[in-house]
Protein backbone atom coordinates (compact mmCIF):
# COMPACT_ATOMS: atom_id res chain seq x y z
CA UNK A 1 0.00 0.00 0.00
CA UNK A 2 2.82 2.40 0.92
CA UNK A 3 4.64 1.54 -2.31
CA UNK A 4 1.55 2.36 -4.39
CA UNK A 5 1.09 5.62 -2.49
CA UNK A 6 4.67 6.69 -3.19
CA UNK A 7 4.35 5.70 -6.84
CA UNK A 8 1.25 7.89 -7.18
CA UNK A 9 3.08 10.79 -5.55
CA UNK A 10 6.03 10.20 -7.86
CA UNK A 11 3.75 10.11 -10.91
CA UNK A 12 1.99 13.37 -9.98
CA UNK A 13 5.34 15.06 -9.35
CA UNK A 14 7.21 13.80 -12.43
CA UNK A 15 4.31 14.53 -14.81
CA UNK A 16 3.39 17.91 -13.25
CA UNK A 17 -0.19 16.65 -13.35
CA UNK A 18 -1.69 19.87 -11.99
CA UNK A 19 0.00 21.86 -14.77
CA UNK A 20 -1.49 19.54 -17.37
CA UNK A 21 -4.97 19.86 -15.85
CA UNK A 22 -4.66 23.66 -16.04
CA UNK A 23 -3.53 23.33 -19.67
CA UNK A 24 -6.63 21.28 -20.55
CA UNK A 25 -8.95 23.73 -18.79
CA UNK A 26 -7.24 26.60 -20.62
CA UNK A 27 -7.74 24.92 -23.99
CA UNK A 28 -11.44 24.48 -23.32
CA UNK A 29 -11.79 28.09 -22.14
CA UNK A 30 -9.95 29.36 -25.23
CA UNK A 31 -12.26 27.27 -27.42
CA UNK A 32 -15.43 28.48 -25.67
CA UNK A 33 -14.68 32.18 -25.22
CA UNK A 34 -12.17 33.08 -27.95
CA UNK A 35 -12.21 30.68 -30.90
CA UNK A 36 -15.88 29.64 -31.03
CA UNK A 37 -17.99 32.08 -28.96
CA UNK A 38 -20.90 31.63 -31.37
CA UNK A 39 -21.24 27.97 -30.43
CA UNK A 40 -23.10 26.78 -27.36
CA UNK A 41 -21.23 25.50 -24.33
CA UNK A 42 -22.83 22.04 -24.68
CA UNK A 43 -21.82 21.68 -28.33
CA UNK A 44 -18.18 22.41 -27.50
CA UNK A 45 -18.07 20.17 -24.43
CA UNK A 46 -19.63 17.30 -26.42
CA UNK A 47 -17.43 17.86 -29.48
CA UNK A 48 -15.61 14.52 -29.80
CA UNK A 49 -12.92 15.81 -32.15
CA UNK A 50 -12.12 18.69 -29.81
CA UNK A 51 -11.95 16.27 -26.89
CA UNK A 52 -9.45 14.11 -28.81
CA UNK A 53 -7.28 17.16 -29.53
CA UNK A 54 -7.23 18.21 -25.87
CA UNK A 55 -6.75 14.61 -24.71
CA UNK A 56 -3.79 14.22 -27.10
CA UNK A 57 -2.35 17.47 -25.74
CA UNK A 58 -2.71 16.26 -22.16
CA UNK A 59 -1.17 12.82 -22.67
CA UNK A 60 1.71 14.04 -24.84
CA UNK A 61 2.45 16.82 -22.34
CA UNK A 62 2.46 14.32 -19.48
CA UNK A 63 5.00 12.25 -21.40
CA UNK A 64 6.98 15.41 -22.09
CA UNK A 65 7.31 16.19 -18.39
CA UNK A 66 8.45 12.62 -17.76
CA UNK A 67 11.22 12.69 -20.37
CA UNK A 68 12.28 16.15 -19.22
CA UNK A 69 12.50 14.85 -15.65
CA UNK A 70 14.45 11.83 -16.93
CA UNK A 71 17.15 13.99 -18.56
CA UNK A 72 17.22 16.53 -15.70
CA UNK A 73 18.07 13.84 -13.15
CA UNK A 74 21.48 15.22 -12.12
CA UNK A 75 20.60 18.90 -12.38
CA UNK A 76 17.44 18.63 -10.25
CA UNK A 77 19.42 16.78 -7.60
CA UNK A 78 21.35 20.04 -7.08
CA UNK A 79 18.79 22.75 -7.84
CA UNK A 80 15.57 21.21 -6.49
CA UNK A 81 16.37 18.37 -4.07
CA UNK A 82 12.80 18.09 -2.71
CA UNK A 83 11.25 17.94 -6.17
CA UNK A 84 14.02 15.57 -7.23
CA UNK A 85 13.11 13.18 -4.42
CA UNK A 86 9.40 13.21 -5.27
CA UNK A 87 9.89 12.96 -9.04
CA UNK A 88 12.19 9.97 -8.69
CA UNK A 89 9.96 7.85 -6.46
CA UNK A 90 9.32 6.10 -9.78
CA UNK A 91 12.44 4.41 -11.18
CA UNK A 92 14.06 5.74 -14.36
CA UNK A 93 13.19 2.51 -16.16
CA UNK A 94 9.52 2.86 -15.25
CA UNK A 95 9.60 6.52 -16.28
CA UNK A 96 10.74 5.50 -19.77
CA UNK A 97 8.04 2.82 -19.99
CA UNK A 98 5.35 5.35 -19.06
CA UNK A 99 6.84 7.87 -21.51
CA UNK A 100 6.59 5.48 -24.48
CA UNK A 101 3.17 4.23 -23.39
CA UNK A 102 1.75 7.76 -23.29
CA UNK A 103 3.23 8.60 -26.68
CA UNK A 104 1.69 5.47 -28.22
CA UNK A 105 -1.69 6.52 -26.82
CA UNK A 106 -1.26 10.02 -28.30
CA UNK A 107 -0.42 8.94 -31.83
CA UNK A 108 -3.11 6.25 -31.76
CA UNK A 109 -5.96 8.64 -30.93
CA UNK A 110 -4.59 11.20 -33.41
CA UNK A 111 -4.61 8.61 -36.20
CA UNK A 112 -8.33 8.18 -35.49
CA UNK A 113 -8.84 11.93 -35.91
CA UNK A 114 -6.80 12.59 -39.09
CA UNK A 115 -3.38 12.24 -40.67
CA UNK A 116 -2.83 15.97 -40.06
CA UNK A 117 -3.49 15.55 -36.34
CA UNK A 118 -1.12 12.57 -36.32
CA UNK A 119 1.65 14.63 -37.94
CA UNK A 120 0.95 17.64 -35.70
CA UNK A 121 1.31 15.72 -32.44
CA UNK A 122 4.14 13.51 -33.67
CA UNK A 123 6.08 16.72 -34.29
CA UNK A 124 5.05 17.98 -30.84
CA UNK A 125 6.38 14.82 -29.19
CA UNK A 126 9.61 15.12 -31.17
CA UNK A 127 10.04 18.78 -30.19
CA UNK A 128 9.65 18.00 -26.50
CA UNK A 129 12.16 15.13 -26.71
CA UNK A 130 14.63 17.27 -28.66
CA UNK A 131 14.34 20.07 -26.12
CA UNK A 132 14.78 17.73 -23.16
CA UNK A 133 17.68 15.81 -24.69
CA UNK A 134 19.68 18.52 -26.42
CA UNK A 135 18.27 22.02 -26.89
CA UNK A 136 17.90 22.93 -23.20
CA UNK A 137 21.67 22.58 -22.88
CA UNK A 138 22.31 24.97 -25.74
CA UNK A 139 22.76 28.71 -25.70
CA UNK A 140 19.80 31.17 -25.52
CA UNK A 141 17.71 29.18 -28.05
CA UNK A 142 16.49 26.96 -25.20
CA UNK A 143 14.48 29.83 -23.67
CA UNK A 144 12.68 30.60 -26.93
CA UNK A 145 12.15 26.92 -27.69
CA UNK A 146 10.65 25.99 -24.31
CA UNK A 147 8.16 28.87 -24.50
CA UNK A 148 7.20 27.85 -28.04
CA UNK A 149 6.52 24.29 -26.87
CA UNK A 150 3.95 25.57 -24.35
CA UNK A 151 2.20 27.67 -27.01
CA UNK A 152 2.30 24.98 -29.71
CA UNK A 153 -0.78 22.91 -28.63
CA UNK A 154 -3.00 25.99 -28.92
CA UNK A 155 -2.30 26.10 -32.65
CA UNK A 156 -4.11 22.77 -32.88
CA UNK A 157 -7.23 24.59 -31.66
CA UNK A 158 -6.68 27.50 -34.06
CA UNK A 159 -6.35 25.08 -36.99
CA UNK A 160 -9.39 23.09 -35.86
CA UNK A 161 -11.69 26.10 -35.56
CA UNK A 162 -10.06 27.97 -38.47
CA UNK A 163 -10.01 31.27 -36.56
CA UNK A 164 -7.15 33.75 -36.64
CA UNK A 165 -7.21 37.46 -35.73
CA UNK A 166 -5.06 40.30 -34.39
CA UNK A 167 -6.56 39.75 -30.92
CA UNK A 168 -5.44 36.11 -30.94
CA UNK A 169 -1.96 37.02 -32.21
CA UNK A 170 -1.46 39.65 -29.48
CA UNK A 171 -2.74 37.37 -26.75
CA UNK A 172 -0.44 34.60 -27.94
CA UNK A 173 2.51 37.02 -27.92
CA UNK A 174 1.55 38.22 -24.45
CA UNK A 175 1.49 34.66 -23.11
CA UNK A 176 4.70 33.78 -24.96
CA UNK A 177 6.53 36.69 -23.36
CA UNK A 178 5.36 35.76 -19.86
CA UNK A 179 6.52 32.18 -20.47
CA UNK A 180 9.86 33.43 -21.77
CA UNK A 181 10.34 35.63 -18.69
CA UNK A 182 9.42 32.70 -16.46
CA UNK A 183 12.00 30.57 -18.24
CA UNK A 184 14.73 33.20 -17.93
CA UNK A 185 14.16 33.75 -14.21
CA UNK A 186 14.12 29.97 -13.80
CA UNK A 187 17.63 29.94 -15.31
CA UNK A 188 18.67 32.55 -12.75
CA UNK A 189 17.18 30.39 -10.03
CA UNK A 190 18.94 27.24 -11.29
CA UNK A 191 22.30 28.89 -11.99
CA UNK A 192 24.33 26.59 -9.73
CA UNK A 193 23.01 23.30 -11.10
CA UNK A 194 23.16 24.52 -14.71
CA UNK A 195 26.77 25.62 -14.25
CA UNK A 196 27.81 22.27 -12.77
CA UNK A 197 26.03 20.35 -15.56
CA UNK A 198 27.53 22.71 -18.20
CA UNK A 199 24.21 24.02 -19.52
CA UNK A 200 24.74 27.05 -21.74
CA UNK A 201 21.98 29.25 -20.36
CA UNK A 202 21.80 33.04 -20.61
CA UNK A 203 23.07 33.70 -17.05
CA UNK A 204 26.01 31.35 -17.51
CA UNK A 205 27.06 32.70 -20.92
CA UNK A 206 26.36 36.41 -20.41
CA UNK A 207 26.17 36.75 -16.64
CA UNK A 208 23.32 37.74 -14.35
CA UNK A 209 23.46 41.48 -15.14
CA UNK A 210 23.13 41.07 -18.93
CA UNK A 211 20.45 38.42 -18.48
CA UNK A 212 18.40 40.91 -16.48
CA UNK A 213 18.81 43.45 -19.28
CA UNK A 214 17.42 40.91 -21.77
CA UNK A 215 14.54 40.09 -19.42
CA UNK A 216 13.82 43.80 -19.02
CA UNK A 217 13.61 44.17 -22.80
CA UNK A 218 10.99 41.40 -22.97
CA UNK A 219 9.16 42.98 -20.04
CA UNK A 220 8.99 46.21 -22.06
CA UNK A 221 7.69 44.27 -25.05
CA UNK A 222 5.01 42.69 -22.83
CA UNK A 223 4.15 46.17 -21.53
CA UNK A 224 3.63 47.40 -25.12
CA UNK A 225 1.51 44.39 -26.06
CA UNK A 226 -0.71 44.99 -23.02
CA UNK A 227 -1.28 48.60 -24.11
CA UNK A 228 -2.07 47.48 -27.66
CA UNK A 229 -4.59 44.92 -26.37
CA UNK A 230 -6.36 47.62 -24.38
CA UNK A 231 -7.27 49.31 -27.67
CA UNK A 232 -9.23 46.23 -28.81
CA UNK A 233 -12.75 45.15 -27.77
CA UNK A 234 -12.05 42.71 -24.92
CA UNK A 235 -14.94 42.83 -22.52
CA UNK A 236 -14.08 42.70 -18.83
CA UNK A 237 -10.75 40.95 -19.52
CA UNK A 238 -9.68 44.53 -20.32
CA UNK A 239 -8.93 44.93 -16.61
CA UNK A 240 -6.57 41.93 -16.60
CA UNK A 241 -4.40 43.52 -19.28
CA UNK A 242 -4.70 46.90 -17.57
CA UNK A 243 -3.35 45.44 -14.32
CA UNK A 244 -0.78 43.48 -16.34
CA UNK A 245 0.90 46.79 -17.14
CA UNK A 246 1.46 47.43 -13.44
CA UNK A 247 2.35 43.81 -12.74
CA UNK A 248 5.05 43.73 -15.42
CA UNK A 249 6.42 47.06 -14.21
CA UNK A 250 6.68 45.90 -10.58
CA UNK A 251 8.04 42.50 -11.63
CA UNK A 252 10.80 44.20 -13.61
CA UNK A 253 11.75 46.39 -10.65
CA UNK A 254 11.99 43.41 -8.30
CA UNK A 255 13.99 41.51 -10.92
CA UNK A 256 16.79 44.05 -10.39
CA UNK A 257 16.38 44.17 -6.62
CA UNK A 258 16.40 40.40 -6.03
CA UNK A 259 19.75 38.59 -5.90
CA UNK A 260 19.43 35.02 -4.59
CA UNK A 261 17.74 31.73 -5.49
CA UNK A 262 14.86 32.20 -3.04
CA UNK A 263 14.11 35.64 -4.50
CA UNK A 264 14.15 34.30 -8.06
CA UNK A 265 11.77 31.52 -7.03
CA UNK A 266 9.39 34.23 -5.81
CA UNK A 267 9.57 35.97 -9.20
CA UNK A 268 9.05 32.65 -10.97
CA UNK A 269 5.97 31.81 -8.88
CA UNK A 270 4.51 35.31 -9.32
CA UNK A 271 4.56 34.81 -13.10
CA UNK A 272 2.88 31.41 -12.76
CA UNK A 273 0.16 32.96 -10.59
CA UNK A 274 -0.37 35.82 -13.05
CA UNK A 275 -0.69 33.36 -15.92
CA UNK A 276 -3.27 31.40 -13.91
CA UNK A 277 -5.21 34.60 -13.25
CA UNK A 278 -5.11 35.21 -16.99
CA UNK A 279 -6.55 31.75 -17.62
CA UNK A 280 -9.50 32.51 -15.31
CA UNK A 281 -9.91 35.92 -16.96
CA UNK A 282 -10.60 34.28 -20.32
CA UNK A 283 -14.17 33.79 -19.10
CA UNK A 284 -14.54 37.59 -19.06
CA UNK A 285 -13.67 38.10 -22.71
CA UNK A 286 -16.19 39.22 -25.31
Amino acid sequence: MNKLYYQIIGFVSSTRLLNVIVLCITQYLVSIYILAPQRSLISIVLDLNLFIIIFATAVSTLSGYIINNFYDFEKDKINRPKLFFLSNLISKEDQLKIYFFFNIITITVCMYLSIKAFAFYLFYIFMIWLYSYRIKKLYWISNFFSSAIVIYPFFALILYFGVFSMKIILMALFLYNLLFLRDVVKDLQNFKGDWIQKYKTLPIIHGVFNTKIIASFFSLFTFIISIKLLSLPLGKIYFYFLFSIFFVLMWSIYLWIYKNQKNYLCLHNSLKIWILIGVYSITLIS
